[in-house]
């Protein structure tokens, strides 16, 4: 949620930033605007009023030791009047401020300047690519071919059990699935990461933090009876372990890593491009989430992005590095880098990961703070990105490796997969 002073005292570069996001509503910034004028406007009123109150109460204990009773009667009746204003304006207050929440959380976060212009996914920035995109032999498959051409995983047994995107691992791949969990992890401990095993469901408190709610409610999974959601990804209740907290300065950077399944009922459209493993309502993931002094939070974000990096290296996919523009970001992120991973059997990019600074945004919603040696509580920034998400790079995994002898596991894998091919 963007800070209610800056909008105040930066409403042109609010609105050019928020443009650049391609947001629609820019009217809200004028509504937002006006009803923190009239919040303001009331505040003071309240504040006087009860500045009156107060003196009025103070001197009845004076005349009441000189036993002037006409005048004591006075003040109580004036007393009593000021009481009713106060009732008054404290209720419009809350009004106002509720008016002024509802339209605020409506607002997204503002991008980086480094933010390129542009709407689309085609517009985005590639930053860099790294790695040859392997030659496969002729007749290479699909990755849901070679699922089925190895019984590794079932589609249609988890169409049976769940419905469509949901699928049953089996066998090796499970065993792969596993790894992959276990290599992510173990290599997120190396860097640095504390590991967590968070809830996988949240309440309504946890989605507004994160930035969730009310922007995605039709893309979560909601519990009605308990009024909980299924997360769509550890970032929320990971960062959420630091809700209405004040952390100390030299703690920061805090750096936690979690693994979860993820759920996502986002339908997708018909076609190759979200067949098999493409797009999923379930999928695992190992998350990594920052909390982070705001003067360092771009060289973590750049050292996140290195570090997702460092994994696709160890399991010798080629990938590309995009900055995503205004039109493609998320509603909570100011900078996003995306990764992809090549897909040589369906001849694509892949998305795998994205890694993400939030700046304030979070936190002010979170109220999660720190405090240095000054003694003043300031917002943090928190930042948070895959480190993976398996579904794309088991596919990229299959396709890319298929060879006349099986599909060949990564060397850095092997140690927990236990074997070097899929036959």
């Amino acid at each position: 949620m963007l800070q209610i002073n800056y909008i105040r005292e930066n409403k042109e570069d609010v609105l050019a930033r928020l443009s650049k996001k391609n947001f629609k509503q820019l009217e809200l910034v004028d509504e937002i605007l006006e009803l923190d004028q009239k919040r303001r406007a009331t505040q003071a009123q309240l504040d006087n009023v009860l500045s009156q109150s107060n003196t009025m109460a103070k001197s009845i204990g004076e005349l009441v030791k000189s036993g002037r009773k006409e005048e004591i009667e006075k003040i109580k009746e004036t007393t009593s009047l000021l009481k009713e204003d106060i009732k008054v304006l404290g209720e419009e207050l809350t009004e106002i401020e509720q008016q002024l929440h509802n339209k605020l959380v409506q607002v997204p976060n503002l991008p980086h300047n480094s933010v390129p212009d542009g709407n689309t996914p085609e517009e985005n920035e590639v930053v860099l690519t790294h790695g040859n995109i392997p030659t496969l032999p002729e007749g290479a498959l699909p990755h849901w071919e070679l699922a089925a051409k190895y019984d590794i995983i079932d589609f249609e047994l988890g169409n049976k059990i769940t419905g469509a995107g949901f699928p049953v691992y089996k066998g090796k791949g499970a065993k792969l699935q596993r790894a992959l969990i276990n290599f992510f992890l173990d290599e997120a401990e190396k860097a640095g990461y504390f590991e967590v095993q968070p809830p996988t469901v949240i309440n309504e408190a946890s989605g507004f933090g994160t930035g969730q709610l009310p922007d995605k409610e039709g893309q979560m999974y909601f519990i009605g009876e308990d009024n909980l959601y299924l997360i769509p990804t550890a970032e929320v209740p990971v960062t959420n372990l630091y809700r209405d907290e004040i952390v100390k300065e030299e703690q920061l950077p805090i750096k936690n890593t979690a693994y979860t399944p993820c759920f996502r009922r986002e339908a997708g459209s018909y076609g190759a491009h979200v067949r098999g493993l493409n797009r999923l309502h379930q999928f695992d993931k190992v998350e990594i989430v920052q909390i982070a002094h705001p003067d360092k939070s771009y060289e973590i974000l750049e050292d996140m992005s290195t570090y997702v990096q460092s994994l696709l290296q160890k399991l010798e996919l080629p990938y590309r590095v995009l900055r995503l523009c205004g039109g493609d970001m998320s509603f909570a992120a100011a900078l996003t880098y995306d990764m992809e991973v090549y897909s040589t059997a369906q001849q694509r990019w892949l998305e795998v990961s994205s890694v993400s600074n939030f700046e304030a945004f979070q936190a002010n919603r979170l109220k999660l703070r720190f405090k240095g040696k000054e003694g003043k509580a300031q917002l943090a920034h928190t930042l948070n990105g895959s480190a993976l998400a398996l579904p794309r790079i088991v596919a990229s995994l299959l396709e890319n490796n298929q060879t006349e002898n099986g599909i060949k596991i990564p060397a850095a894998l092997v140690p927990y997969t236990k074997f070097e091919y899929i036959n």
